[in-house]
């Protein structure tokens, strides 16, 4: 019995062993505690940030959000809504004066990407505009599509009003279309700097325009950049104009940028400064004469008593300095007029005098 007994308690422990590496074999690798499961493919999705399709949703979420944690958000950057407010507002009178007909400018969209995600997805056919900042010493890009750009060939060359402009696919852009294009570029690039001027003074240059979006390559395309899109409407033509300005462009103005409203950057108040300027102007200060000045031991001040005499080297005929504070202001001689002690003011002490002490 004592055989059987132990042949019992080893297949118990067999069977025991075996349901724990069942259970091993369920849970995989991942862990070693048997709370841990397999997560399904729903749960895989939506820690990957993606929907039932596949696809990727609109907002980020899950590892998405992680991977895009180092992109800079925009709204980090109030002033560059204000900014680019204004270039609409500009735009609008700038191209009405360009092309002589109705055009409306409105801003789509601001947003932060990457260059390379950006490069990639521009619809082909377009114009590409390099520009430099002077000032900032870098470069941003101007993207025209297609729609736009016949559609300023159409307006520039006198096309009748009511009829789309007509795309003629398959064929590279002409020299007068591309002459066209880069006219309206300085347009609008003289208008974005007029737009920064009131933040920081910066001349944008038209460089090269490009129609190859890897001849247009002016950043990393790990490095974040702003994209703005605009829409250019013309009555019934019209289409998408696109700026894209790395991060790094704006960089030499990020402090300013980051300012809440445009009074800000100046760091004070104009009202206010007027209103302190003409208070000074009429505030009372005291001016101390000073007849001479005696330098002594510490040891002879304690020994001073009542009756005690100071001798001092001034003369009736003697310089005296007028102060304001510890600042030496004048020089002039003492005097009298009527019942009272008068100083004449004779000269201003030079102002390195004044710095000095």
């Amino acid at each position: 019995m004592s055989d059987t007994g132990e042949l019992s308690e080893e297949e118990r422990l067999a069977a025991e062993w075996a349901a724990l590496a069942e259970d091993s074999g369920d849970v995989g690798e991942v862990g070693g505690g048997g709370s841990t499961r397999v997560l399904n493919q729903d749960e895989i999705d939506s820690l990957l940030g993606f929907d039932q399709g596949g696809a990727g949703d609109g907002d980020n979420s899950g590892i998405m959000a992680l991977v895009n944690s180092a992109l800079v958000n925009y709204e980090r950057l109030p002033m560059l809504e204000v900014v680019f407010d204004r270039l609409v507002r500009m735009m609008s009178t700038s191209l009405r004066n360009f092309t002589s007909d109705n055009v409306e400018v409105s801003l789509d969209q601001i947003s932060s990407v990457r260059f390379g995600d950006y490069l990639n997805s521009i619809p082909l056919p377009a114009m590409l505009s390099v520009f430099k900042a002077e000032e900032w010493d870098n470069y941003g890009l101007m993207v025209v599509d297609s729609a736009l750009i016949y559609s300023i060939v159409d307006v520039l060359l006198g096309g009748r009003r009511g009829t789309a402009a007509m795309r003629i696919e398959g064929r590279p852009y002409t020299t007068i279309e591309r002459n066209l294009v880069e006219r309206m570029v300085h347009v609008v690039l003289s208008d974005l700097s007029a737009a920064f001027d009131p933040l920081s003074p910066v001349t944008f240059r038209f460089d090269r325009l490009e129609t190859n979006p890897r001849f247009a390559t002016i950043a990393r395309p790990a490095n974040a950049a702003v994209l703005v899109k605009l829409r250019i409407d013309m009555e019934d033509r019209g289409g998408r104009l696109e700026l894209m300005i790395p991060y790094a462009t704006l960089e030499p103005v990020r402090e300013l940028l980051l300012q809440m409203f445009m009074g800000e950057k100046f760091g004070r108040d104009s009202i206010w400064e007027t209103h302190l300027a003409s208070e000074l102007m009429v505030t009372d200060v005291d001016l101390s004469a000073v007849l001479d000045e005696v330098t002594m031991t510490l040891h002879d001040v304690l020994n001073w008593r009542v009756g005690t005499r100071i001798l001092l080297n001034a003369t009736p005929d003697g310089a005296i300095e007028l102060r304001c504070g510890d600042v030496s202001m004048f020089q002039g001689r003492m005097g009298r007029k009527g019942g009272h002690i008068a100083v004449r003011l004779e000269k201003e002490l030079p102002k390195q005098e004044v710095m000095r002490l």
